[in-house]
């Protein structure tokens, strides 16, 4: 499970840290509003637990903005604020949980596993996008009866596209989701693999084209017949 904790107290921060990594969790950990909403859109997040007062954004103008941009992370709001009405803001603006500083570990721990396993949670088993399916337990690529098989790195980059349908994804961000943030990876190899990708698109005869967004990045689209 990967966690991004949000928070400003660097000496809080860190102990939080450390207690979950002794229960075997990745965590990232930053301390500032507006590199959470950057981080939570570029790195896929079990849960994030998320400070109020914070540098930059708060934490309710944080998940607020993560809400519209269809970000559905659970989020847990830490807050030395013991106010009904900043716990009902918190709700509001689109958190899953709300907990008031000093808390025992016990029940931080707790309450992490409750929101990963929240119910309602759908696994999905394909992805689809007009005439083309991508299915994720095998990695194949599907078009009018035609199928072809995608390598490891190519299948990430497609389902990061396919999760994406209505952005752009940039060069910067399919490198920190296929390769990590803390990868040295160039933007040459992005754009090897979006070649290898619409060359089997082309192959399928897929009218889905992976349009390129000048210096800005990639999205899929329908390719019309003129």
């Amino acid at each position: 499970m990967r966690i991004l904790v949000v928070e400003d107290e660097i000496n809080l921060g860190s102990a939080i840290c450390e207690l979950l990594k002794e229960q075997k969790y990745q965590v990232d950990l930053i301390d500032n509003g507006d590199d959470a909403v950057t981080y939570a859109m570029l790195q896929e997040y079990d849960v994030m637990l998320l400070d109020v007062m914070l540098p930059g954004k708060n934490g309710f103008d944080v998940v607020r903005e993560l809400r519209q941009l269809h970000n559905q992370v659970p989020v847990l709001m830490l807050t030395a604020k013991d106010d009904v009405q900043d716990k009902i803001q918190g709700l509001d603006s689109g958190a899953d949980d709300y907990m008031t500083k000093p808390f025992s570990s016990e029940e931080l721990l707790a309450r992490i596993r409750a929101l990963s396993r929240r119910p309602g949670d759908v696994v999905l088993e394909e992805l689809v996008f007009d005439d083309l399916t991508f299915h994720l337990s095998n990695h194949n690529l599907t078009c009018n009866g035609k199928s072809i098989h995608l390598g490891y790195k190519e299948a990430e980059v497609m389902k990061v596209l396919m999760h994406h349908l209505n952005m752009i994804v940039s060069k910067e961000m399919l490198i920190a989701k296929v390769w990590g943030n803390e990868s040295d990876v160039e933007e040459n190899n992005v754009e090897a693999y979006i070649s290898f990708l619409r060359k089997k698109l082309r192959y399928l005869g897929s009218s889905v084209q992976i349009e390129n967004i000048r210096k800005v990045g990639y999205r899929l689209e329908k390719a019309y017949a003129s």
